[in-house]
């Protein structure tokens, strides 16, 4: 009998299928392969679902494609069938524009502690630098190599310690960084239960802070959210965001004052209706 993985990787998307043609690949090179993955598809056509069959068929991962009727931006309704669709206790949640690290999953495993959540962060890279991304990049971690990056282009900057590979630094910048430790869909983990627990995302919440939203309610039922940007380590692909609005802002705020302010730990709009 085939061991249970010891996570699930939940990887968000929408019609970015040469994207997420390289974010998978990013998973097929991880150190650890005892881990499965969710695609959380919100609509996208009949090109993502080729990539992922040609991506299941190449690879020993178990592959699981959840997809919903293109119907607007409907993140949170997708994100929670995938959860799920999971077969592990705990999950790792992150969106089919960010290419992992080859440690990316090994260490979201490594750092994981009851009642806790690891926040991680992303590294932005410019328009110029995204179109160069390949699988052989990729296969030698250039994307991740600081020097490569300046060399092609990348603006010089502190944020290019995310990029570290020092395990003390990475503790160090945890550590001091001001930046909270929330739930941000493009790196984070958490145990199953503890997102169960909660009801998972609130599906009236459009695009701009619907996975802080439910952070706010974990944090609310006593789970404790740590700082790991520097050592969960992903890069941002560039890309425009037509979906970006603010009556969705205006929506989405409304509703995290209200979590904040009645301290809640449960929607009635998520997984259970």
């Amino acid at each position: 009998m085939q061991a249970k993985p010891k996570a699930s990787v939940i990887i968000s998307t929408y019609n970015q299928s040469e994207w997420l043609r390289l974010v998978l690949y990013s998973y097929h090179i991880q150190t650890v392969k005892d881990f499965e993955i969710v695609i959380a598809d919100d609509g996208s056509d009949e090109r993502t679902k080729t990539i992922i069959d040609e991506f299941s068929a190449e690879t020993d991962i178990s592959v699981f494609h959840v997809w919903q009727k293109d119907d607007g931006f409907r993140k949170t309704k997708i994100v929670n069938k995938a959860i799920l669709k999971t077969n592990t206790d705990y999950l790792i949640f992150t969106d089919g524009d960010c290419i992992a690290r080859k440690d990316f999953v090994e260490t979201h495993l490594k750092l994981r502690q009851p009642k806790n959540a690891l926040s991680g962060g992303y590294f932005k890279l410019t328009a110029a630098i995204s179109k160069k991304i390949s699988k052989a990049i990729i296969l030698e971690q250039k994307c991740f190599d600081k020097q490569w990056l300046l060399e092609c282009g990348q603006p010089k900057s502190f944020k290019l310690n995310k990029l570290t590979t020092s395990k003390f630094k990475a503790q160090f910048l945890n550590t001091v960084t001001p930046t909270k430790a929330t739930f941000d869909g493009m790196n984070v983990s958490c145990w199953k239960a503890d997102i169960l627990a909660v009801n998972g995302f609130d599906e009236r919440m459009e695009y701009g802070g619907e996975d802080r939203e439910v952070g706010e309610r974990m944090m609310n039922n006593g789970v404790k959210f740590l700082q790991v940007r520097y050592s969960t380590i992903c890069v941002h692909l560039h890309h425009e965001r037509p979906y970006k609005n603010e009556l969705s802002q205006t929506l989405n705020k409304q509703i995290r004052q209200t979590t904040k302010k009645e301290k809640a730990k449960w929607t009635a709009y998520g997984i259970e209706k």
